[in-house]
């Protein structure tokens, strides 16, 4: 590949990131889309922009794996479920990057830092991007940018960093997602015994990758990741865009993942979700990410995402989308290798 031919990128997946993923490749003047996976069997054989709300693209929907596999591409976008099925998503990346593409993804949101993604987990993508000379990185907003990438970036403004607080609170009531909203986080149940999200270890293995990242990044040594959660239940029945959420069933939840070290409590990840703006007014309150650091000085730092086509749950899937799609052209220069932000070049968008 020249310096003047654009990127070939295949999307893998067309869910609640990958259909903002395919219009991003498309408008990107870095990428060219020549590939498409799609897991349903109703979006198999269409055209990629018609799946995605943008002009043909001539780029056909397939489930033919080994079909997309022996493409002359670069890389790969991958943006595919990881709920019920972590294990599987490592397996598709591991030979993806042994079969010479290199990967940037949303998928598995410990792969955010791969030495805290399980046991094992990193030596293997390792050594597929060895075997392969491809590169791997996997972000997004959260976990990603809007946490892990705005406190590792701010810290730099300090002199100590005692304390590191990375906060999103969002309105979800607009996200059409019936599965991870009922499902998953538990919205709907009767308490937080039906939720996957808040179940014991649940959300420490979601943004655990979160705080141990942060600290490699100051240089903190941790003693323990713990969590802690609490609920509100809804007071009448809520309509929202994922279904109905029965008076008396889970409406809002706050969780915390906590690095602690020396006995103290210095790096936290905190979400506070709510349907209803008006609900739990003693929780936190805002729109978006905010990042409190204490030290000297002490930073405080608020991040709100919204579109001109979309509300703002729309804008953070978008961001996910593109912050990935906009490493592409610093992971395929890259060195073969696992890539996090700590040791991946900086990069923005490009002008259009």
């Amino acid at each position: 590949m020249s310096g003047n031919e654009p990127i070939k990128v295949i999307q893998w997946a067309t869910g609640t990131v990958g259909i903002h993923a395919v219009p991003g490749i498309v408008a990107h003047p870095d990428l060219e889309l020549v590939g498409l996976w799609v897991h349903s069997d109703a979006k198999a054989g269409q055209d990629a922009g018609t799946l995605c709300g943008i002009e043909p693209t001539g780029v056909i929907a397939t489930q033919d794996v080994d079909a997309l596999l022996a493409l002359d591409a670069d890389a790969i976008c991958y943006t595919a479920s990881s709920d019920i099925r972590p294990d599987a998503v490592v397996d598709d990346l591991c030979r993806m990057l042994a079969g010479g593409k290199n990967v940037v993804g949303t998928s598995f949101v410990p792969l955010l830092y791969p030495a805290a993604a399980g046991d094992g987990v990193l030596d293997r993508l390792e050594a597929a991007c060895q075997e392969g000379g491809s590169s791997f990185y996997n972000s997004g907003i959260d976990p990603g940018f809007g946490n892990a990438g705005l406190a590792i970036h701010l810290a730099a403004l300090c002199k100590e960093v005692d304390t590191i607080r990375m906060m999103e609170i969002v309105n979800y009531a607009t996200w059409d997602n019936p599965f991870t909203m009922f499902e998953i986080m538990g919205f709907g149940k009767p308490d937080p015994s039906h939720s996957l999200l808040l179940s014991p270890g649940s959300t420490s293995l979601g943004w655990g990758a979160v705080i141990e990242l942060v600290a490699a990044g100051i240089g903190l040594a941790l003693d323990e990741i713990t969590e802690r959660n609490e609920v509100i239940y809804a007071p009448t029945d809520i309509e929202i865009a994922s279904g109905t959420v029965a008076e008396g069933t889970i409406s809002g939840m706050r969780f915390e993942i906590i690095g602690v070290a020396g006995g103290e409590e210095r790096i936290v990840v905190e979400h506070v979700t709510r349907l209803r703006d008006e609900d739990a007014p003693e929780w936190p309150q805002g729109a978006g990410y905010r990042i409190l650091i204490g030290g000297e000085p002490n930073l405080k730092a608020e991040l709100e995402l919204s579109s001109d086509h979309g509300d703002h749950n729309h804008a953070g899937c978008l961001a996910t989308a593109m912050h990935v799609l906009n490493a592409i052209p610093n992971v395929v220069a890259a060195d073969p290798g696992v890539k996090t932000i700590l040791n991946l070049p900086t990069y923005s968008a490009k002008a259009t």
